[in-house]
């Protein structure tokens, strides 16, 4: 047990976590190691707003390279 591989986690503390790392991963049970844990495939809270799904990303984009065009144009234009 003593010489198992050790979480490569922090505590909230700012200290390494001691507790040792589940086999074959490199977290221990409470920092992610555990079967099941993180999010869900597919997690639909992710895109309540749609803010951040590749298609806005890429409108946002398209548009911020047309206003820096647009900004261009004006100042050639002056």
């Amino acid at each position: 047990m003593k010489s198992s591989p050790r979480c490569g986690a922090k505590t909230r503390k700012g200290i390494a976590c001691n507790s040792p790392a589940v086999s074959g991963k490199k977290r221990c049970r409470m920092h992610g190691g555990a079967e099941g844990s993180g999010a869900p495939k597919g997690n639909q809270n992710a895109l309540k707003t749609g803010f951040y799904t590749k298609e806005a990303i890429e409108e946002r984009k398209v548009l911020n390279q047309m206003i820096k065009e647009y900004k261009q144009t004006l100042k050639e234009l002056k």
